[in-house]
């Protein structure tokens, strides 16, 4: 396993929490009466956001340009330690997503003020709950903003070129690795995060991490037929820093888009199908993925999501 099963479970738990919330933030958007007018799900308009205008058909292409875009800008700033700039530019993508998360629930305004509030703490004074809390919560914000501009043969090609990049930056290039260390390290991490200890949360002292890795280097290099680092982590499943485990926020993300444009498209009942077999997906990489490896999660989260697509027309067809 890569976890302690205790570990494994809350992690679990968190992602499927967060794909039904997601679900239940999505379903406060639909605007009943104009979709019984036209015939189609229609969403009324997020709280200060306007959301971008993309053929459904062909919405993947932008949406995967700004993901590749995104990660190589976020890459440039922890190469060069800019993480004031980072941090400022993830703090405005949390405080837009939860926005339109807490704006299906509570007046715009309202939502806005607990927004920059939880914001705030979650980057300057992160902590288990602030931080996994929000998480659970921004991914239905970004849900309600995208999933109106996709349709389903956008959001399953989409969720194949994921699959294939996350495979590729994590066995190939292996700039996911960078990725997950850096923003772990300056606690801007985009994902869940759970500590195995209390310290978790703490700041991390580069050059106790610096010296301790040349250490490490200079211990394995006296091994000669030590193959495999002890210290080697996953990308997606557990991060650079010993006894902490994490998911990806894109992890987190995706399976909810795709089950996001199930309900606009299918249905509701036929949307809650697709979280359990993102789940199990997940639960088997936990199960089988080994401590010592780096492993993509997206492959594995997006085959559970089409197995479940499969389920559901078969259910159709049944019923």
């Amino acid at each position: 396993m890569k976890h302690s099963k205790h570990i494994t479970l809350i992690l679990l738990a968190l992602f499927i929490v967060a794909q039904y919330l997601g679900i239940a933030i999505l379903y406060s958007y639909v605007d009943p009466v104009q979709t019984t007018a036209t015939g189609q799900m229609t969403f009324r308009d997020a709280p200060f956001v306007e959301r971008p205008e993309l053929e459904e058909d062909t919405s993947y292409i932008p949406i995967m340009i700004s993901i590749i875009v995104g990660t190589v800008i976020v890459l440039i700033l922890m190469r060069f330690r800019l993480h004031a700039v980072w941090k400022g530019w993830f703090l405005l993508s949390i405080v837009i997503s939860l926005t339109v998360a807490f704006g299906a629930f509570v007046p715009a305004i309202v939502a806005l003020v607990l927004a920059v509030g939880l914001g705030v703490w979650k980057i300057f004074r992160p902590n288990f709950w602030v931080h996994n809390g929000t998480e659970i919560f921004m991914y239905g914000g970004l849900a309600s903003i995208f999933v109106p501009v996709l349709n389903l043969f956008s959001v399953s090609i989409l969720m194949v070129l994921i699959g294939v990049y996350d495979a590729y930056a994590v066995w190939k290039s292996k700039h996911m690795i960078t990725l997950a260390k850096e923003t772990t390290k300056a606690r801007v991490f985009a994902g869940l995060f759970v500590p195995y200890g209390k310290d978790g949360f703490k700041k991390v002292d580069e050059k106790k991490v610096e010296k301790v890795e040349s250490s490490s280097k200079v211990h394995k290099d006296l091994k000669p037929h030590t193959s495999t680092s002890a210290h080697s982590t996953s990308a997606h499943i557990q991060p650079p820093q010993p006894r902490t485990a994490i998911l990806g926020g894109g992890d987190i993300a995706f399976p909810l888009l795709f089950a996001g444009v199930v309900f606009k498209e299918i249905g509701l009942w036929q949307s809650l199908i697709i979280p359990l077999f993102a789940l199990a997906g997940l639960g088997l990489l936990l199960w089988y993925g080994k401590q010592d490896r780096f492993y993509p999660a997206m492959p594995f989260i997006g085959a559970g999501c089409f197995v479940g697509l499969g389920v559901v027309w078969l259910i159709g067809l049944l019923l």
